[in-house]
């Protein structure tokens, strides 16, 4: 088989709605690399988006997922429960940020994560309002796109939002907006448009994903949760790509000196299972009925037989360590280009959750198009990339926290090499 003849065959199969960074099909993978259907090997720096901490078909998570499909692979657990549930349930409760009691749900997808937390906030509060942050990324059912602070391509064609979504400018202080700047604007939110006393939740990725990889300022999250406190808003951090030692611990809140009321989580849970968690205040958390949550495919007995071999790997190889040296490495690389990179207007990344941000040199407009072509040129050396950022100006890395390192220092020099090529022919 061929790459374009699959490809062709896609364009008359499946929704162009659904779009696709590359064109290489996948044949098999193993830990940070890919082989598509005509042999060729790739360096996976994107880690299907953040999905895959530890790497592509790690023995242990293979393993626990072989060991359930010798035993059951559905139930409903709403309908015959099962204990590697409640198990996986009582681990996420001891390790999600906050010296407080804490229960857990299991859904699908980052989504329907939000989903749920934002109906645990209303049904708790008997608030119906939520405030978001442009350049957030919540996801793309209803209530997602809603959330989520970026109109292209999430939101176009897809007609009214629900209500009672309102958005606060994320600050970005390159970008001339400052923290000052976003809480005034959420002041003058409560002023002009929202009752604080009618607001359910705000939600907040600690560092953004889709918006480019800027981390939540320390002052700004401190505010935030004296703001929830006084008003009696529950603050909600959506960890699902943060979460499972992306930023050099297990959950990215864990860098701030305060703790959410609600985490949702998703992505790297599972190992490239889909499972999605909601963990908070027990009190919170038992507020909806008996059936007010769940769903039929919730907490999948294989999905979590893979989390539990998941979270062995994290603490077992120190991942959280391993993410703080990779990333540290990688930084470096890109800081030593800076000079002769014009083009570069920052690196930032906490742990292995890094990123360059790309300018028009001599001013600081984004350059989407200097971005694009890094990515583009780095494929074709075989390394994939993924851009992100409310001007598609940043590319992000995202390669399995468990890579080797032979394949690790081949990757650095794809990047370099990518980088400076294009560079040269701008």
């Amino acid at each position: 088989m061929k790459n374009a003849e699959i490809s062709a065959r896609k364009n008359d199969a499946i929704s162009r709605g659904v779009g696709m960074t590359t064109q290489i099909y996948a044949d098999k993978a193993e830990n940070s690399e890919i082989w598509d259907v005509e042999g060729r090997r790739y360096i996976d720096f994107a880690g299907g988006i953040a999905v895959l901490n530890t790497g592509h078909r790690h023995p242990k998570v293979v393993e626990a997922v072989k060991a359930q499909l010798d035993r059951f692979t559905h139930t409903c657990h709403q309908v015959v429960p099962y204990e590697n549930y409640v198990a996986l349930a009582e681990r996420l409760n001891k390790m999600v940020p906050g010296n407080f009691e804490k229960k857990t749900i299991f859904a699908t997808t980052g989504a329907e994560a939000v989903e749920n937390a934002i109906k645990i906030a209303r049904c708790a509060t008997g608030r119906s309002a939520v405030i978001a942050f442009t350049g957030g990324f919540h996801g793309r059912t209803f209530l997602g796109m809603a959330l989520t602070g970026k109109v292209v391509p999430y939101k176009v064609g897809f007609g009214p939002m629900m209500g009672d979504v309102f958005h606060v400018p994320f600050p970005l202080e390159m970008h001339g907006i400052d923290v000052d700047t976003s809480l005034d604007v959420l002041d003058k939110l409560f002023k002009a448009d929202v009752d604080p006393k009618r607001v359910a939740a705000i939600i907040v990725e600690p560092v953004q994903g889709e918006g480019g990889f800027y981390d939540v300022p320390r002052p700004l999250m401190k505010a935030l949760r004296e703001i929830c406190d006084e008003h009696g808003i529950l603050l909600v951090a959506d960890e699902v790509q943060t979460g499972f030692a992306r930023t050099g611990k297990m959950f990215a809140m864990q860098h701030y000196d305060v703790a959410p009321d609600l985490t949702t989580m998703a992505k790297s849970l599972a190992g490239g299972f889909p499972l999605s968690a909601v963990t908070g205040r027990a009190e919170l958390m038992d507020a909806p009925g008996p059936g007010g949550l769940g769903g039929t495919y919730a907490g999948n007995p294989l999905a979590i037989a893979a989390a539990h071999a998941v979270l062995d790997v994290i603490e077992e190889e120190q991942l959280c360590d391993r993410a703080n040296q990779l990333g540290n490495r990688l930084k470096q690389r890109l800081e030593a280009l800076r000079t002769d990179i014009p083009q570069i207007m920052d690196i930032r990344g906490l742990g292995f959750m890094n990123a360059v941000e790309f300018k028009v040199p001599g001013t600081d407009k984004p350059n989407a198009d200097f971005t694009n072509a890094v990515r583009l040129k780095a494929l074709d050396k075989g390394l994939i990339l993924l851009t992100c950022g409310v001007y598609s100006n940043v590319i992000r890395f995202l390669a399995p926290i468990t890579i080797q390192d032979e394949v690790f220092n081949e990757a650095l020099d794809l990047i370099e090499a990518s980088i400076r090529e294009v560079a040269a022919g701008a």
